[in-house]
């Protein structure tokens, strides 16, 4: 997986939770394909797109989660942004709480990472107790 597409920042405007990506990248993503993934060996969330030469990735580090508690928890609106470019990563709200609910108590992501998901996602977990 190429891990050049990382987001650096979160912004909420309004409904949504923007996604920045670097804008020294070129815009290297495709269409939305509604899949996240992880990377644990990245420790990171990674949303993935369809692209004419196979797929292309979005990586959410530890330093962007933060971000997604607050898109779970406020029900915002995912968004990547690259200059002024703006894509709506479908199912990624859906495909995040999936994957966060199989993390936790779940030690083949990984002891550093399954631990660090349950801690900054613990909002998240209480509020589906």
């Amino acid at each position: 997986m190429d891990s050049k597409n990382k987001i650096i920042k979160t912004i909420q405007q309004d409904n949504e939770m923007h996604f920045i990506l670097s804008p020294e990248n070129e815009w290297p993503l495709g269409s939305p394909a509604g899949k996240m993934l992880t990377d644990t060996d990245r420790q990171s969330f990674v949303y993935v797109f369809d692209h004419e030469s196979g797929y292309r990735y979005a990586y959410f580090q530890q330093e962007s989660w933060e971000g997604l508690v607050e898109m779970l928890l406020n029900k915002l609106a995912p968004v990547i942004v690259w200059n002024d470019e703006k894509v709506h990563l479908d199912g990624a709200i859906e495909e995040l709480e999936a994957l966060i609910l199989n993390i936790e108590g779940n030690d083949n992501y990984g002891e550093t990472f399954s631990a660090a998901v349950e801690e900054v996602f613990r909002p998240v977990l209480e509020q589906v107790d």
